[in-house]
């Protein structure tokens, strides 16, 4: 089989190589549950900037109290709170009116040609460091940029008169000496803490940075409640909804077809077709409830993903599916086939009555083909490798994640986009967005089978092919390259001694790095797209599938403490 060469992003180097500050957390997921619960703080408290350091420190201790949080975080919950409280008046400052300003720390300072002047450093786009792309692209936007640090620099950017909101990058203590300043001129301002402290090849959250760097209140999505909408999908698979939109069933074959269709899920793709027509539609129409003929189309997309799982179980004999028996297990599989059939022309069929013209209808029914296409090249891919099983490298395995789970998500982005009028604009961008996003889902899935106890079926204990799989080929030698060879070939090796063999190979952490380069991915394919909301969504939406969330946090701790909440309300404020 010849296997096209991807283009892999560039890997984002394990954070357990270097030494994190101590005052920051040390893990991403712990970072990013901070920076929501910060958002989820301002949003119920409302502190009105500019703050004192006084008040600010305030609500920095009220906010460590509500979570329990160790007291050396508390300057980095201040910057956050801090941030938080000028995200809107940011947001509304154009991009030629804003300053990104840089450490020069971020260099590879051994090896970077850049010389320096009295403004700081002058990057030679050498593409050692993350300098040049986090500059190329602010520049893209308008913003002035500089690569230095220090109070003295931003009070006198800040008496030019020129510049009317900054964004900076920094260690917590430079970021803490530029507060007065910052404060006193009342500027709004988003800072970002650099994840070391020593001054000398550091690095930072870039993902944090792409996305305070394009926040604008051009994006009509700004403020749309991605947990709200993804709960109002998810309704569409109630069983009454779905007799409002498939119809009333009169058959056996039917109830069965929809009581699969109505299981657990995450329904990420009938999700994702929503927020494409939201962010596309003008902002009138946005205001108005979601049209039937768009739930239609989400829910033809949950009809192919379901279908695809039905043949799917079938054909790697799996027998447990969200935690219950598979549909052949269940019914057999004769049964199971013909339901998984129904199910794909149910969804051509909810297309074809979604209300769309002529036109737009022949290109949705293109594009729910050619994905269906795919998926089966993908799926084909991986029963042919399983007549003759053989070890493949982790290209052979990204392409089948490609081909197998990105184009779900393409099918959906696009049936949305279609629905609301986007052309082929759009399209591109959205193929490409696509494939990074269906790569780093199923990244993680396998990050996941690792850690077991999900309800999904464990690649790694059918020993079918998985990205950590090929890299412990790919990273090992002698007696141990030989067992996982006879894993790849199926003879019956232990998977809890392949799990143990790659946690000692460091799998893991290769496979989270290329996770967050593909997720990085996602982001970047959307620098092109002119449309301002939906690139703005987009962005959060990756953060949504692959982020903590944090939901009514607040209205949970004033209904346990009602009368404490009320004092520490005061007190901040």
């Amino acid at each position: 089989m010849q296997i096209p060469v991807l283009n892999l992003p560039r890997a984002v180097p394990a954070e357990r190589e270097r030494q994190p500050q101590d005052t920051i957390p040390q893990t991403r997921p712990e970072r990013e549950r901070m920076k929501l619960q910060a958002r989820a703080y301002v949003e119920a408290y409302r502190p009105v900037p500019p703050l004192s350091f006084e008040e600010l420190r305030r609500h920095a201790d009220t906010f460590m109290g509500l979570h329990g949080y160790d007291p050396k975080y508390r300057d980095y919950a201040a910057v956050l709170i801090s941030s938080e409280t000028w995200r809107d008046q940011l947001a509304s400052v154009p991009y030629e009116r804003r300053l990104l300003l840089l450490p020069k720390c971020l260099r590879v300072e051994d090896k970077c040609p850049a010389p320096f002047d009295d403004f700081g450093l002058l990057c030679k786009n050498c593409g050692l460091c993350s300098i040049q792309e986090l500059q190329g692209e602010a520049e893209r936007l308008g913003y002035a940029v500089l690569c230095a640090e220090g109070s003295a620099i931003v009070m006198a950017i800040i008496q030019t008169g020129k510049i009317d909101a900054i964004i900076g990058v920094s260690c917590l203590s430079v970021l803490e000496k530029a507060f007065p300043y910052m404060e006193s001129a009342a500027i709004p301002g988003i800072a970002i803490p650099l994840l070391q402290d020593d001054c000398k090849d550091t690095t930072i959250d870039l993902e944090w940075v792409w996305d305070v760097i394009h926040l604008t209140s051009d994006d009509k999505t700004y403020r749309l409640d991605l947990d709200a909408l993804r709960t109002e999908a998810e309704g569409w698979f109630e069983p009454a909804a779905l007799d409002r939109i498939l119809g009333i069933p009169t058959t056996q074959t039917e109830r069965i077809a929809r009581e699969w269709l109505a299981k657990s899920g995450k329904r990420w793709r009938p999700f994702l077709a929503a927020c494409a027509y939201r962010a596309l539609v003008d902002d009138d129409a946005a205001a108005a409830a979601i049209p039937d003929g768009l739930k239609k189309l989400a829910v033809a997309v949950e009809c192919f993903h379901k279908a695809s799982l039905v043949h799917d179980d079938i054909e790697d004999g799996d027998a447990l599916r969200y935690g219950e028996r598979t549909l052949h297990e269940e019914y057999g599989v004769p049964v199971a086939l013909n339901v998984g059939d129904l199910l794909l022309g149910e969804g051509y069929r909810l297309i074809a009555e979604s209300g769309a013209s002529p036109e737009v209808l022949g290109e949705m029914i293109r594009v729910a083909a050619a994905g269906h296409r795919t998926l089966c090249l993908g799926q084909g891919a991986e029963l042919c490798w399983a007549r003759d099983p053989k070890p493949l490298s982790s290209i052979d395995v990204l392409d089948i994640f490609r081909k197998k789970t990105a184009p779900a998500f393409e099918v959906a982005l696009r049936l949305g986009a279609l629905f609301a009028g986007a052309g082929e604009d759009v399209a591109d961008v959205l193929v490409s967005y696509s494939e990074a996003l269906g790569i780093a889902y199923q990244i993680r899935d396998d990050l996941d089978d690792l850690a077991e106890g999900t309800n999904a079926p464990d690649d790694l204990k059918a020993m079918r092919p998985s990205l950590p799989l090929a890299l412990a080929h790919e990273r090992t030698k002698g007696d141990n390259r030989a067992l996982i060879e006879a894993a790849w070939r199926r003879d019956g090796v232990d998977p809890d001694r392949i799990r143990a063999l790659m946690t000692e190979l460091g799998v893991q952490e290769r496979c989270r790095g290329l996770l967050d380069s593909y997720k990085e991915a996602a982001v970047r394919s959307l620098a092109e797209l002119e449309n301002s909301s939906l690139k703005g969504l987009l962005r959060r939406v990756v953060s949504k599938i692959f982020s903590i969330e944090i939901k009514g946090w607040c209205s949970e701790f004033q209904a346990r403490n009602v009368a404490g909440s009320a004092v520490g309300a005061q007190n901040v404020g």
